[in-house]
């Protein structure tokens, strides 16, 4: 991630601070995952990824195997922005860490 998305993500609150070093080091999570791997609880995770997605440094992609679930990772900027692949995900969950 470049310096941009460190400065997008200066003032938020420290649980979106949290989940955005997370993500900065594995290549995406579901958000359960992210629950595990920052001891927040599931409200907050989720309250941090909603920051993290105002942001514009959030990328979603969405679980094919279980449509309920959804990968997160860093944004790539302009990247995702073209990319049709973005919200297409093929791996099962188990794999997603």
């Amino acid at each position: 991630m470049n310096e941009d998305g460190r400065e997008a993500v200066a003032d938020l609150p420290p649980s979106a601070k949290l989940v955005f070093v997370v993500l900065e080091n594995h290549e995406r999570l579901t958000q359960a995952a992210l629950a595990e791997e920052t001891l927040l609880p599931q409200r907050t995770v989720r309250y941090a990824l909603d920051e993290l997605r105002d942001a514009g440094v959030l990328r979603e992609e969405l679980n094919i195997m279980d449509a309920r679930q959804r990968f997160y990772s860093l944004s790539d900027g302009e990247r995702d922005a073209e990319d049709p692949a973005v919200g297409l995900a093929s791996e099962s969950p188990a794999s997603a860490r």
